[in-house]
């Protein structure tokens, strides 16, 4: 490693850059008031990486290492206040920060091997397990309607701090051709002539469905924009919610879209849809025109997910789902267009 050049961790594999980012992990831990021998373990590596963080005595916490250049600190500051907002308001359960030993949430930690120091959050562990596409999911899809409900009315009421500043997620920063966040669907895993064909069809559709559709403050505000199986966690008769990382300002039904993340072809998809509305209506009513742009919602992330894909080659997550997700985009792309195409 040219004995530790800072210019050498973004040019590293992802498996060379393991053991440096739980160093780093390991000393950040000393940032906070934290019982001496804590043990650190990976958890996730995707945008960032979230580590256990164990004390001899069984209490734990979850420790995330903020990915270089994503989000600035005044961002990931405007998630956690959002967080702890919808928290403290009994929204909805979310982690809760630690504060570090100079009474900061946000850790700013160096490694000798990283050109620049990464932002660092210690959370609260939450108790609760991740629900799993297997499950039975139609009582915990109506929990999570109500509770996503709950959210959009407190983002459309909440007194922001003036400060506050989060990604959009539009049609030009999702499926767009000039700097989409995720990279371009058109670079996903698999993409060949005849596959771009169809889904550049589709993202067309997309695009001149959500222009109608529009963004009117009743439709278009502050959303979670990650509701997946992975950042909900099941605990008794509640449903908790983690990971703001991707928060931003999105059209409200596209947090209809994300729970059914990467399972968007799964046969039970459209029932655990219809509990979801039906657990949203408990809170606030959903318009006709909501419902009937659902589905446009589940093929934008699908085709957003296509593109992640290609740009997070190296993650764990892409490799599990990698060409079969790309093929399997193809049928859904067929049976949007034929639904859509003459509306």
């Amino acid at each position: 490693m040219n004995g530790g050049s800072v210019t050498d961790f973004d040019s590293l594999s992802h498996d060379e850059q393991l053991p440096i980012l739980l160093e780093l992990a390991e000393k950040a831990t000393g940032f906070y008031d934290l019982p001496s021998g804590v043990s650190v373990k990976l958890i996730n590596l995707s945008e960032n990486a979230t580590y256990k963080v164990e004390a001899p005595g069984g209490k734990r916490w979850a420790l995330r290492i903020h990915r270089d250049g994503y989000h600035s600190k005044a961002a990931i500051a405007s998630e956690l206040a959002w967080e702890m907002d919808l928290r403290s308001t009994g929204v909805v359960t979310t982690p809760h920060p630690v504060k570090g030993k100079d009474g900061e949430i946000i850790q700013s930690v160096g490694h000798p091997q990283m050109p620049r120091p990464r932002n660092i959050v210690l959370f609260d562990w939450e108790t609760g397990s991740e629900p799993g596409i297997g499950e039975d999911l139609i009582a915990p899809f109506k929990v999570l309607g109500e509770v996503t409900a709950r959210m959009h009315l407190h983002a459309r009421g909440w007194a922001r701090p003036h400060w506050f500043t989060r990604l959009t997620w539009d049609f030009e920063t999702s499926l767009g051709e000039h700097q989409p966040h995720w990279g371009r669907w058109r670079d996903g895993m698999g993409v060949d002539a005849g596959k771009a064909k169809i889904f550049g069809r589709a993202v067309d559709l997309i695009g001149k469905r959500l222009a109608a559709y529009g963004k009117a403050p009743d439709r278009f505000g502050l959303i979670h924009c990650d509701l997946r199986l992975a950042n909900l966690l099941i605990d008794g008769a509640a449903v908790k919610v983690i990971d703001f990382d991707d928060c931003g300002f999105g059209w409200y039904m596209y947090d209809a879209a994300t729970p059914v993340s990467f399972y968007e072809h799964e046969p039970q998809v459209p029932s655990l849809i219809e509990a979801w509305k039906e657990g949203y209506r408990r809170v606030m009513p959903l318009s006709k025109a909501d419902e009937t742009e659902i589905p446009t919602f589940v093929m934008l992330r699908r085709l957003l997910l296509v593109a992640w894909i290609g740009s997070h080659h190296e993650t764990d997550l892409a490799k599990s789902m990698g060409l079969p997700y790309t093929d399997g985009t193809v049928g859904l792309c067929e049976d949007y267009l034929s639904r859509f195409s003459s509306l």
